[in-house]
């Protein structure tokens, strides 16, 4: 049986990247876009020095850093003088000192060569964090942590590979994001649980819960007249690309999405759980196996539903501190987009969160009270004691 999971799951890893480097995958690969001619190279600050300070429009100090760093790799390679302008607004000034490691950008424009400071860099303390992740996994959950590794890089090719392309060849992107769900969710639990009926009522139920969650987005997003151009994002992709996006399918794949992981997440808890039950041994039948999935899901429900709340409040968060700060009307503000937006967001997720409970439990229950009635029918009886002649 663990063989066969394997070999199973082998299999879906095989048609996933079967996909991604399919024809019909690298047909919707979007023409690559002229680009400005820049580079950008790592590099560390080794001096600095500020010239006078003037007043700006945003009421902080402006100025001008002459900087000096060093080059680590590249034609650039080796130490150069730049200077690096400060505006007074800190959401836009890269102020540095010595010793900070940052990214400069190297230009040529009409024959004149230019280097300027473009950030921090930033990804040597992320790889260490997602070193940590992987650490912990692997220590805490062994195998399983590794096979969850696995999951998290399909999942990412899936996005990247999949339905980033897909979006940008102008696909439906409520439909492809339904359809790339649905991969990612049998995979990932083929991988983690193996070919089960657990898995089987896991992907039935996640798939019902995020189907739910999809329908109730695009009915009331449709009714409440939400855009999808709520975001400073959305808003660049309409002026800054030639393409026409359906921004408002792209609203509601982004909400499908959200709610995903949460979903799926209740799903394997009830499909397990009510495995355990089986397995227990006790009354098998399929009421009684839903109803020990129902109890489960819940328990579930409570924490689960403010998981999904919480993490889109938090994404809001400036946003309603801004509002209660100037004392915005109640009224006015429900009516906002941006705050209809999220609140269509995180209740259609919630909804569908609710609604998988019961599909993932009748659907274990069905299949483990099946299993058990078949099973019990394999059984031989008993013969009773012979009489003594």
């Amino acid at each position: 049986m663990r063989l066969r999971s394997w070999v199973g799951a082998l299999l879906f890893c095989v048609v996933l990247v079967g996909l991604v480097m399919s024809p019909a995958a690298a047909a919707v690969e979007p023409e690559p876009e002229p680009s400005f001619d820049m580079d950008t190279y790592r590099a560390t600050v080794l001096e600095v020095s500020e010239d006078e300070a003037v007043e700006s429009y945003f009421g902080e100090a402006a100025a001008i850093q002459r900087v000096r760093v060093r080059i680590d790799a590249g034609p650039w390679e080796g130490e150069h003088e730049l200077e690096n302008h400060l505006t007074g607004n800190p959401a836009y000034d890269l102020r540095v000192a010595p010793g900070d490691r940052v990214m400069v950008g190297g230009s040529e424009y009409g024959g004149r060569s230019e280097l300027f400071i473009v950030d921090f860099v930033r990804d040597v303390p992320l790889l260490y964090l997602v070193g940590i992740f992987a650490a912990s996994l692997i220590i805490i959950g062994g195998l399983r942590g590794i096979k969850t590794l696995l999951v998290l890089g399909l999942t990412g090719i899936a996005v990247l590979y999949l339905l980033i392309p897909a979006l940008l060849a102008g696909w439906s992107p409520i439909v492809t994001t339904v359809a790339i769900s649905g991969i990612v969710v049998t995979v990932s639990l083929s991988i983690i649980t193996g070919f089960t009926t657990k898995t089987l009522s896991a992907v039935i139920g996640t798939v019902a819960g995020v189907l739910f969650a999809g329908i109730l987005a695009g009915v009331f997003g449709e009714s409440a007249h939400l855009l999808g151009l709520h975001t400073q994002e959305a808003q660049l992709l309409m002026f800054t690309t030639e393409q026409t996006f359906d921004f408002r399918g792209l609203l509601f794949a982004g909400m499908i999405l959200g709610a995903l992981g949460a979903v799926m997440d209740v799903s394997i808890s009830i499909a397990s759980a009510v495995e355990e039950v089986y397995r227990a041994g006790g009354d098998r039948s399929v009421a009684s196996l839903a109803r020990a999935g129902l109890n489960v899901g819940r328990d579930v429900l409570g924490t689960m539903s403010n998981t999904l709340i919480l993490a889109y409040t938090g994404s809001a968060l400036p946003l309603l501190l801004l509002l209660m700060a100037h004392r915005a009307d109640l009224v006015g503000v429900a009516n906002m987009d941006i705050i209809a937006t999220e609140v269509v967001r995180a209740l259609s997720g919630s909804v569908g969160l609710v609604l998988c409970v019961p599909v993932t439990a009748f659907a274990a229950a069905y299949f483990k009270g099946n299993q058990a009635v078949r099973r019990d029918s394999k059984v031989p009886r008993s013969r009773g004691p012979s009489r003594s002649r």
